[in-house]
């Protein structure tokens, strides 16, 4: 599993650093940051906050999730890779079932905690077939709501992923400590 990552890695930076790219001023104040080598290292809290970042975009109805992922984990300084890689459980496969669940979602929260909703959204209204009539609404209460759960639970899947299997992902390890001066280490012994 592990050479596979690397291998993934790998990958990622030469295209990232093509000969084409790397010498145009734009790309390298946006890929600068992107290098940092404590975002591809795989690590158990860096992974799980990756994750929960993907996961959270991957419910957003939009093109670019990716994209937004790796700029909110170069920003937390979280693996990078995790977050993009997540973004793609949804899929033209797994768009509709994700949908129909955010609509129902939505709509359940919005009954069930009287959550105020704008008018205006309230008013865009259609009825689709096999689900019924929905409001912009129910599926924007539920796309933000959905996500969030799934943020949530890739916190204790990538804990118990690390208790189960340490070798794969393993618990970083805190910084090393600086050597104190000698005047001030005789003060401290």
């Amino acid at each position: 599993m592990k050479v596979h990552y690397l291998r993934i890695v790998r990958r990622a930076f030469r295209a990232l650093r093509h000969k084409k790219l790397r010498h145009r001023p734009w790309w390298q104040k946006i890929s600068k940051p992107l290098f940092h080598r404590s975002l591809w290292v795989p690590c158990r809290d860096t992974v799980a906050s990756g994750l929960a970042i993907g996961l959270f975009f991957s419910m957003m109805p939009m093109i670019p999730q990716s994209i937004f992922a790796a700029i909110l984990a170069m920003r937390f300084k979280v693996n990078v890779p995790f977050a993009m890689a997540a973004c793609f459980i949804s899929n033209p496969f797994t768009n509709v079932p994700f949908w129909y669940a955010q609509i129902r979602l939505g709509q359940w929260l919005i009954d069930h905690l009287y959550l105020p909703v704008p008018a205006f959204l309230e008013k865009a209204e259609m009825t689709l077939p096999g689900v019924g009539a929905m409001s912009v609404s129910n599926f924007i209460v539920g796309f933000i709501a959905l996500g969030v759960i799934l943020a949530l639970s890739a916190f204790p899947l990538v804990h118990l992923f690390s208790a189960i299997l340490p070798h794969h992902l393993p618990v970083r390890k805190p910084g090393i400590k600086r050597a104190l001066p000698a005047d001030l280490r005789s003060d401290v012994l």
